[in-house]
This record gives C-alpha cells, sequence and structure tokens, in this order.
C-alpha cells in the first residue's frame, strides 16, 4: 500500500512539474572551461527536472576531457576552438539554444542540488519573476564585497541584491535577446543591471550552501576588473556618470535654463492661456539659470581643455562634450534674433508684433500645386504720381486671391493693382488716403495670415481668367467683397456659344444682383432659395452667353449685389456688337 501511495506522490509531482511549464520550453547553459571533474554531475541534476527541454554545455576551448564528459551526461555539447571568456561561452549557449525560458549555471559547482536548479527556474516558470538570480552560503566573496558592491552603491544605489555577482541565474527569452552579453565575467552583473534598468522583475533567491572552486588572487584580480570595466560601462550607457560629475551637472543645468528661456519667448507670443507676466517670469529665470551655468561650465571647461605644458587637448573629444549646450544656444539665439528684427520703436513705445513668414501648400485645384512661403509685408508710401495704384507682392496678391490689373474700392476710390518694383518683393506701397482708411503707418508688418484682416469687406473687380477664342474678343470682371471666412457659396459657369469659358465662386445671398455689358447695366436678376440653381443669358451681337448658377462650394469671397457693386461685367470691343 505504501508503494502504491509513493508512486502516486511521485506522479503528482511529475504532473505539477510538468504543468509549471505551461508549454514553454527551458534550456540550461552550463559554461564550461576545464571542469571535468564537476561538468558531468551538473549535467546529470539538470536533467532530472522533468520540465527541462535542453541541456546545452558550451566547452570553452577546455584542455581536459570536459567535452566528453559532459556529453555522457546527456547534454548537447557546443565547443570553442579556444577560451573566448565565460560571457562569450553563454551567448554561444544562447544563440543555440530553444527555449523560452534560459537558466545559466556554472559548471564547477561540486554539490548542487535539483532543488536548488529548480530554485533557480521555478519563480519564472510561475510567473512570479522575469528573471531570478541566486545567493548562497560560500567560503569567498572578496571580488563582490571589495568591487562590485561599491562601485553599485556609488552608480546604482537603488540596487540592493546581497550578491549581485552570483553566477547562477536564469530569465525569459525575450528579454534576453533584447541585451547585450559581455564576453568575459561581467557578463552577470551586466545582466542584472540590464533587467533592473529595462524594468524587469528580479527575484534574488536563496539556494543555500553550494561550493565552487575557489579561484587564485590572480584570477580574482582578472574577475575585479571585468566587473569593475562592466559596472562602470552600464553606468555611462545609462546616463550615471553624466549625472554626478560637476561638468555634466553644469551642461544639463544650462540646457535647462535655455529651455525654460525659449519655453518663456514662445508661450509669450504663441500661448495664449499662459499670461505674459509668467511667461516673461519663466524667461527670465531661464535666463539667468543659463548665463550663471554657462559662466561656471566656462571656466571648468578652460581647465579640462588647457593642459598644464599650455598645450591644447583634442578639440574634437571637446565639442562631442559640449555639442547639446552648443545646439540649444544656437537655437535661443534663432529665436531673440527672430523677436528683435520684430522690435518697432515709435515715438517712446517699443512694441514687438511677431511677423512670421507663411507656409502655403496648394493641394487644389490639381494642376495648380505648390508649396511656398508668404509674407511678413512691410508698408510703404506709393511711388510718386501712384496715387490711385497699389503696389503688392505676388504673394498677398495669391492670399488675397486676386490679380495685377484688378482693383480694390477704399472709401470709394479706386486703386489698381500693380507689381512691386525689383527687390520689393514684400513691400505693400499704400497711397497715403488709402492707408489712412485701412488703419495703417508706414513701416508696419502685417503676417501674410492677417492680409485679408487688412482689406476685409473691401469691394474688388477682378478679370476673370477666359478660355478659347473667346478670351481674344471679351474681358470679364466680377464684383466681390473680400471675405475672412470661409461660408458655402455657389460656382458661377460662364458659356459662350455652348462652350464653357470660365467660372468662378462667390457667396450669393437672396436679392438682386446686376449683370453688365460694357459697364452699362443690361439686367438685374432676383436670387432666392427657389431658383438658386437657375441659368441666365446675355445676347451680345453674334455671341450668347449662359450664366449658370450651380453646385454649392466653400469660398471666402461675396458676390456684389445691386447697388453695392457690378455682379459681372462683360466688356467687348466697340464693333463686337455688329
Amino acid at each position: 500500500m505504501s508503494w502504491i501511495i509513493l508512486i502516486f506522490i511521485l506522479l503528482l509531482v511529475s504532473i505539477k512539474n510538468r504543468n509549471l511549464s505551461n508549454n514553454r520550453k527551458v534550456s540550461v547553459i552550463i559554461p564550461a572551461y576545464n571542469e571535468s571533474e564537476t561538468v558531468g554531475d551538473v549535467v546529470k541534476v539538470v536533467k532530472t527536472l522533468n520540465y527541462v527541454d535542453e541541456v546545452i554545455v558550451v566547452d570553452d576551448g577546455s584542455e581536459d576531457d570536459s567535452a566528453n564528459i559532459a556529453k555522457d551526461a546527456g547534454a548537447t555539447v557546443i565547443k570553442h576552438s579556444e577560451n573566448k571568456g565565460k560571457g562569450a561561452a553563454l551567448r554561444t549557449g544562447f544563440k543555440k539554444s530553444t527555449g523560452d525560458i534560459v537558466a545559466f549555471i556554472d559548471a564547477d559547482i561540486n554539490n548542487l542540488t535539483s532543488k536548488q536548479a529548480d530554485q533557480i527556474i521555478k519563480p519564472i516558470l510561475e510567473g512570479k519573476a522575469d528573471v531570478t538570480k541566486t545567493k548562497f552560503k560560500r567560503k569567498a566573496g572578496r571580488v563582490t564585497e571589495l568591487t562590485a558592491k561599491p562601485l553599485l552603491n556609488f552608480f546604482f544605489p537603488e540596487l540592493k541584491f546581497e550578491q549581485p555577482l552570483s553566477g547562477q541565474f536564469a530569465a525569459k527569452r525575450a528579454f534576453l535577446d533584447s541585451i547585450k552579453f559581455e564576453d568575459d565575467y561581467g557578463v552577470d552583473v551586466g545582466i542584472v543591471l540590464d533587467a533592473d534598468v529595462k524594468g524587469m522583475k528580479v527575484n534574488e533567491v536563496d539556494i543555500g550552501k553550494i561550493d565552487h572552486k575557489l579561484s587564485s588572487l590572480k584570477e580574482l584580480n582578472i574577475v575585479a576588473y571585468e566587473v569593475a570595466r562592466t559596472i562602470v560601462d552600464r553606468a555611462m550607457e545609462y546616463g550615471r556618470v553624466t549625472m554626478m560629475d560637476a561638468l555634466g551637472n553644469y551642461i544639463r543645468m544650462c540646457i535647462l535654463g535655455l529651455s525654460l528661456a525659449s519655453f518663456g519667448f514662445f508661450s509669450l507670443f504663441f500661448i495664449k492661456f499662459i499670461p505674459p507676466t509668467i511667461s516673461m517670469i519663466i524667461s527670465v529665470i531661464g535666463i539667468i539659470m543659463a548665463v550663471y551655468y554657462i559662466i561656471l561650465l566656462i571656466k571648468r571647461s578652460l581647465n579640462v581643455f588647457l593642459r598644464s605644458d599650455g598645450r591644447s587637448r583634442n578639440i574634437r573629444s571637446f565639442l562631442y562634450m559640449h555639442f547639446p549646450i552648443i545646439v540649444s544656444s544656437l537655437i535661443l539665439m534663432a529665436m531673440l534674433a527672430t523677436l528683435l528684427g520684430s522690435v518697432h520703436v515709435d515715438e517712446g513705445k517699443i512694441s514687438i508684433e511677431l511677423s512670421s513668414r507663411n507656409l502655403i501648400y496648394w493641394t487644389e485645384p490639381k494642376e495648380n500645386r505648390s508649396f511656398d512661403v508668404r509674407g511678413p509685408y512691410t508698408v510703404d508710401s506709393a511711388l510718386e504720381n501712384e496715387n490711385n495704384s497699389l503696389r503688392v507682392p505676388k504673394a498677398a496678391m495669391d492670399s488675397l486671391l486676386l490679380n495685377y490689373g484688378d482693383s480694390i474700392y477704399i472709401n470709394s476710390t479706386k486703386y489698381d493693382l500693380n507689381e512691386t518694383r525689383p527687390g520689393e518683393e514684400n513691400i505693400l506701397r499704400i497711397p497715403a488716403d488709402a492707408r489712412i482708411n485701412l488703419g495703417l503707418n508706414i513701416a508696419d508688418v502685417i503676417a501674410d495670415s492677417n492680409i485679408r484682416n487688412v482689406f476685409k469687406d473691401l469691394y474688388a473687380e477682378k478679370i476673370l481668367s477666359l478660355e478659347g477664342d473667346i478670351k481674344n474678343n471679351l474681358t470679364l470682371k466680377e464684383g466681390i467683397f473680400i471675405k475672412t471666412v470661409n461660408e458655402n457659396g455657389r460656382i458661377i459657369n460662364i458659356y459662350v456659344d455652348g462652350k464653357k469659358v470660365t467660372s468662378t465662386t462667390g457667396i450669393l445671398k437672396n436679392g438682386q444682383y446686376s449683370i453688365y455689358v460694357n459697364g452699362i447695366k443690361y439686367k438685374t436678376i432676383e436670387i432666392n432659395e427657389k431658383n438658386v440653381n437657375a441659368s441666365y443669358f446675355v445676347y451680345w451681337g453674334k455671341y450668347v452667353i449662359k450664366i449658370e448658377i450651380g453646385n454649392e462650394s466653400k469660398t471666402d469671397v461675396e458676390f456684389a449685389p445691386s447697388g453695392e457693386g457690378k455682379f459681372l461685367n462683360f466688356i467687348f470691343p466697340s464693333n463686337s456688337s455688329k
């Protein structure tokens, strides 16, 4: 009966161990270098765990019979032709393994038990950890106490492991795929540091007492060097050195100051919900901080840059160290130059009107796609004997949706729109009377985004572009008001003798609109919601002109109704009516 109970218990343990794997493969990597006395026993102990799928021994250039003994014990053996180091052996074994969970166990352990091996792997199988490392009682730990712990306490004080150099550990494959394996004895502490920085859950499990082969003082010196190098390398990689040294602190504080100053200036002009006073305070604090630490940085940098013999150090390394502060300074200087370029002094009043250039990317119509920079525009006086014309930059004309040769009315006075002179591509020349009515002064700067506001609600007569031979015998103008908000308008299609010659778009409201021929009113049409989609005809000489009011379309111009302007004005040569 007792035998049946014992078999039943063993069966339950076996099922439990098999269920632990949860269909996840487990691989065990054993690095070995001249470990013929112990490697066979380590392999046999590991293979007693039912959930272990493969055991790989990496013979790292051994001169004894380690490889054959491991193979006889049931392990898959991979041989290095020469000794490459513990980390290189672990990396080779890991690349050849297929497990979702990979454990690394030293080959020189004299008294390893299956329970100890199970304690290393089980927390990961049970989902309690991403990485496990061991702690255990042993006779020697000089490298840990005299090298590893002091350096870790200095660079990584948040780590509280009792034995950071345990040598035996396990981890999920996904994590191990993302890190760098050191070639030497620094591999253990490197994996621990990478796991902590990457946010892995690391468990330190106590596996009791194990006996390692004791290393000589010469061998311990090599181990100490490799461990120290790995810790310092990781400290530099993860920013722990820069966080502690004075020069790095000066650089970080300079960047912080410049960033605060930049943010303050930016919020002063572009972020409306931050009060100007707060923005100014932020800017002043940032500037003071930046200047203070720049002075300290310069003083410290001169000491670093100049040697006692008067010769300068490598300027390349100097620039590398100071590159962040140089870039940040250039950014702030560019911002300040932009702001100072917008300063205006007028009768003791200093004002800053930020007039940035406007980037325009047209996607419609498809045949006229372009990318251009518009504005800002500076207001100046009109040229001599040009009291009834405006010289307007081409970019501003595009934003107004007007063309050279069109006319605009300011306080009932007609002004023709003309090109700017060479070298004055962003100069807006306006006669004095027009400037007064528009509320503008000489040297005012107008952003392209504000140009339509300047001419808002003004009446303009625009020449439409025509297609076909009719353009030689007809000029067509439309009367519009400039608006700043897009609204629903109507597409107007113009046909001459059945052929479409042009189309335009504008807002049509209920009311009367007048059609002119050669400046004389030809007819007035009534627009209302019931007959918006309608056609009207003009007969002039041999020409039959059809005016078709079509579909809706968004627009920011409004057609002029009767009494306020000429909706459409067809201009023919004097002999065209015959």
